[in-house]
């Protein structure tokens, strides 16, 4: 890479003019030529996948080097399988309804005036991520849909993975005719293009989202000067109501753990009632422990699955994102909803439960941002709620909340229709 002459603050400054410039055309693009550029990314990502994949490997073979944990690696490395997700689903995102223009709400007035509300842009995102290349597509594909220009910055461990998909979406972006400016990637490692992106481009972005560890949440949290959206943390819980099914509860349980363990949407917590325990807690235990799930437990859980080691009050506040789960009995629905006020990240929680009555209690109570029953907690996603992809999970209760797709990312104006009417 060419040495940098020009300042990081003005490198970003400019970019942040052109993502806002490219917003106002953007804005007002047709949806037909928006989806285009998605189809026609769509199609260069799967024509330079061998490219990806060859900048991905030398991704990975330099995070082994740095020592990332198992975890970050798994987040990082892309496969036929992952390339294929990320081009289907910037093909779902193409077919999704158009998310502009949307009449959310009309009335007239006694004098005669009619209003609406009417679904516009956000206007520029700064977004923010680590080790996950696939999001590069995923959230330059949302934005492109809802008409909002992007600057990404993604991880430096990833930064050849994600250069290599961020020209495939130029090709689509070009193809179709759209500037080129709409979709931008910061191409500096340097940690002071981040500190630009939160504390001086007020004027260009409109909201930031972070998508990565605890550490760089709280920095976004903490430090920028435009909204935010997003989540620190995915302490997610199971809880095993007394009358859950011990088939499903396995099942769920186990996938809730164990497919991903390191997606916020993975489990973390797994509660019992206590009435239940020895019905329950052998078989499941057994199941995650053969999947190689390290089981920390209170007392009672130790007492009836001996190999579980000891868990400690920090175990309830830990987001692994590793194949550990903590497990804990408690005397009924109440204590768990308890536990779960206390202890959850208001991320995502799933009921097992056969009796349907307390499954709506768990649902109505439990104010998190996803709440399930019977099913597991790695549904926490934007494709399998039929987004066609995500940006993130959302848990604050302003603007956005669950997964974050092309209609999370706009916002709404009024236009209002008058025959002469002035106010008296």
């Amino acid at each position: 890479m060419a040495k940098q002459t020009t300042s990081i603050p003005t490198i970003m400054k400019q970019m942040g003019q052109a993502a806002r410039d490219a917003a106002v055309l953007l804005a007002a693009s047709s949806e037909s030529r928006r989806n285009d550029a998605l189809r026609m990314a769509a199609s260069a990502l799967q024509q330079r996948r061998d490219e990806v994949l060859q900048a991905n490997a030398r991704d990975l073979q330099d995070a082994e080097k740095q020592g990332l944990g198992a975890a970050l690696l798994d987040r990082l490395k892309l496969d036929a399988g992952r390339i294929d997700a990320m081009v289907q689903g910037l093909l779902a995102i193409a077919d999704l309804p158009d998310p502009l223009g949307r009449t959310l709400a009309e009335w007239t007035r006694p004098n005669g005036l009619q209003i609406q509300r009417v679904a516009v842009p956000l206007g520029v995102i700064g977004i923010i991520y680590e080790s996950r290349p696939n999001v590069t597509a995923d959230a330059a594909g949302l934005c492109l849909k809802s008409g909002n220009a992007v600057i990404l910055r993604g991880g430096s461990e990833s930064l050849r993975s994600n250069l290599a998909i961020h020209r495939c979406l130029q090709d689509g972006l070009k193809s179709s005719g759209i500037v080129p400016a709409a979709v931008q990637i910061v191409t500096t490692t340097d940690r002071e293009a981040v500190s630009c992106m939160l504390s001086t481009m007020g004027r260009y972005l409109d909201v930031v989202i972070p998508r990565g560890g605890r550490g760089l949440v709280q920095r976004v949290q903490e430090e920028a000067r435009v909204p935010v959206i997003g989540h620190l943390e995915g302490i997610c819980h199971v809880y095993l109501h007394e009358s859950a099914d011990a088939g499903i509860a396995r099942e769920v349980v186990l996938n809730s753990k164990m497919r991903r363990t390191g997606v916020c949407g993975a489990a973390e917590t797994l509660l019992v009632d206590r009435s239940a325990a020895d019905r329950l807690l052998p078989d499941v235990l057994s199941a995650l422990q053969d999947a190689n799930c390290e089981i920390r437990g209170d007392e009672v859980v130790r007492k009836v699955f001996p190999s579980a080691i000891g868990a400690t009050d920090q175990d309830w506040s830990t987001e692994y994102l590793d194949a550990i789960i903590s497990v804990r009995v408690v005397d009924n629905i109440e204590a768990a909803i308890h536990h779960i006020r206390e202890y959850g990240s208001a991320h995502t929680e799933c009921i097992v439960a056969a009796d349907t009555s307390a499954a709506e209690r768990f649902l109505d109570e439990v104010d998190s941002a996803i709440v399930l029953h019977n099913a597991s907690t790695q549904f926490a996603d934007g494709g399998e709620f039929g987004m066609g992809a995500e940006i993130g999970i959302a848990t604050g209760r302003i603007h956005a909340r669950g997964p974050v797709g092309a209609e999370q990312l706009t916002s709404y104006k009024y236009v209002v229709r008058g025959s002469g009417q002035v106010r008296p």
